[in-house]
């Protein structure tokens, strides 16, 4: 085992341990806080991946200001007083329906790749190297397809939940 394959499995326990917390913590500050050493934890990654102007940006825009930005209307909504919201009843289905769609596609694409003998890299020089908006795109949705959509789900997740943080109850305030 190499160095850089024990640093990488090492961040990776943490990666994954941190968004657990995040996850699974009651207290909205020690989810922020979690999701804060997450961030470090990716743009120690991008270190390791040689990407250094983008772990620094990872650092200052992520963990700094937007943690701030996250933490203050933490604080200002007192998250911690308000009393638990109810669940509507197809929430949970619909959740979990989602997760095990996104496993199964998750599953069928690192499954298709080995068996084709592709790996997982970083990009290549190719991507710096397109000249047309066609060919961006046959490589975000084919080569680079799982990390897509895993972010457009975390962008969709986001904003239902601004959304339902920010609305009010009809014949509330």
């Amino acid at each position: 085992m190499t160095s850089d394959l024990i640093v990488f499995l090492v961040l990776s326990l943490v990666a994954i341990a941190t968004a657990l917390g995040m996850v699974f913590s009651r207290n909205s500050v020690y989810s922020a806080l979690f999701l804060v050493l997450n961030f470090v934890t990716v743009a120690v990654f991008y270190l390791l991946l040689g990407a250094p102007f983008i772990a620094m940006s990872q650092i200052t825009v992520y963990a700094g200001a937007i943690m701030v930005l996250f933490l203050f209307v933490i604080m200002l909504l007192g998250a911690e007083s308000l009393a638990p919201a109810k669940a509507l009843p197809w929430q949970k289905p619909l959740a979990f329906t989602l997760a095990v769609v996104l496993v199964v596609e998750a599953v069928y694409l690192i499954v298709s790749r080995a068996q084709q003998g592709m790996s997982i890299t970083a990009p290549d020089a190719s991507i710096n190297n397109m000249n047309s908006l066609r060919e961006l795109a046959m490589q975000l949705f084919s080569q680079y397809l799982l990390p897509f959509e895993v972010t457009s789900i975390l962008l969709l997740v986001a904003m239902v939940g601004a959304i339902v943080l920010t609305r009010q109850e009809k014949g509330g305030k």
